[in-house]
């Protein structure tokens, strides 16, 4: 069982990717027959799977895990819906700041935290590439 503290990070990391999924799914409704959106369905559902995951690792280590994104939703949600009301290259400059954001959660998690071996394996080799590759995914649809 993992900490208190290792807990309490997975759970951030949790409410961080419902909320990015929540917010790509904002944004496919939105754009509809936009070109973009089949890149983004991808990536959508890329964050429903990582969510899936740090639920499992919470599971495991002894957490119940969140299930709603919390703060981070509602403020996702008030940028993402600003930014298509300005259009598609507004929405996707949102969503790679979110992008970036995780980024730097993910970071900051395996530097500070004293995480589990397999949550600390799954950060580093699948969540934090799969969000680096989501960042070049955005910036070659803003190209």
């Amino acid at each position: 069982m993992a900490g208190e503290e290792a807990i309490n990070q997975l759970q951030a990391l949790l409410r961080g990717e419902i909320s990015a999924a929540e917010t790509y799914r904002q944004a496919l409704d939105r754009l509809g027959d936009d070109p973009s959106a089949m890149n983004l369905r991808q990536l959508h559902t890329d964050h429903r799977e990582a969510a899936n995951a740090l639920r499992q690792h919470v599971r495991t280590h002894g957490g119940t895990p969140d299930q709603s994104s919390g703060v981070w939703g509602y403020f996702a949600k008030a940028v993402e819906g600003t930014a298509t009301l300005l259009g598609t290259s507004a929405a996707l400059k949102a969503l790679k700041e979110g992008e970036e954001q995780g980024k730097a959660d993910y970071i900051r998690t395996i530097q500070d935290a004293k995480l589990p071996a397999d949550c600390n394996t799954l950060i580093t080799t699948t969540l934090l590439p799969q969000t680096e590759s989501h960042i070049a995914t955005l910036d070659r649809l803003l190209a």
